[in-house]
């Protein structure tokens, strides 16, 4: 049975930072770790984990907008091969999807590159001016990849059996659930090897054609 729709992950992934957020805070001289550890030992939700990472931005910015967000990832590039993956998969009809917990702002940004079918990532809403407020766009909770690719399997009309899902991390891990092929790629914990049907550890997405396309 042939693969009619591959999800993504972004960071890591399609682009060549860990975490576009991590990349902001990196870029301003900061780190959210406290945030994060209290993130991974749920005393606080994705909502306040991410005005706590606009917090930090503020206190350089303190109008950061949208237009800033795109600057200071403007570096940020695609891992090799990503372009040739994704044109050999436009070219049997495959869809795609990034279904990312990263930056909106750079997932649209890659998701045009690439010609992505579906772009689902986090990010705020914006005032009359383009700059950040404090209310928070969760399209992709951080622990709910798998609710999140079965909406869009329910609105493409593709089933799991019909599906591949590409990540990096044990947050991916719910994304392989809802597909017949889970690639680990630069897999980064044992989570995400342990679960993953492929293993590639070589930094080139082209390595990823032969498994995506090899099913009739």
């Amino acid at each position: 049975m042939a693969i009619r729709l591959v999800a993504f992950d972004m960071d890591g992934t399609l682009v060549d930072v860990e975490s576009s957020w991590a990349e902001v805070h990196r870029l301003l001289g900061e780190s959210n770790e406290e945030a994060l550890q209290a993130f991974l030992r749920d005393e606080i939700d994705d909502l306040e984990f991410m005005r706590r990472d606009l917090a930090l931005w503020r206190k350089h910015l303190p109008e950061i907008g949208e237009a800033d967000l795109e600057r200071m990832l403007a570096h940020v590039g695609l891992v090799t091969g990503a372009r040739e993956l994704f044109r050999a998969l436009h070219a049997r009809g495959t869809r795609t999807a990034i279904v990312s917990g990263g930056l909106d702002v750079l997932a649209q940004r890659v998701g045009r590159e690439l010609g992505v079918d579906r772009v689902l990532a986090n990010g705020f809403v914006l005032d009359g001016r383009g700059r950040l407020t404090d209310e928070g766009l969760i399209r992709v909770p951080i622990k709910g990849k798998r609710e999140v690719l079965a909406r869009v399997q329910r609105e493409l009309g593709i089933g799991p059996e019909e599906s591949a899902a590409v990540g990096n991390s044990s947050i991916d891990v719910g994304l392989f659930a809802r597909a017949r092929i889970g690639i680990a790629f630069l897999p980064v914990d044992e989570p995400v090897r342990r679960n993953a049907t492929l293993v590639v550890t070589e930094r080139d997405l082209r390595r990823l054609i032969p498994p995506l396309t090899a099913a009739d």
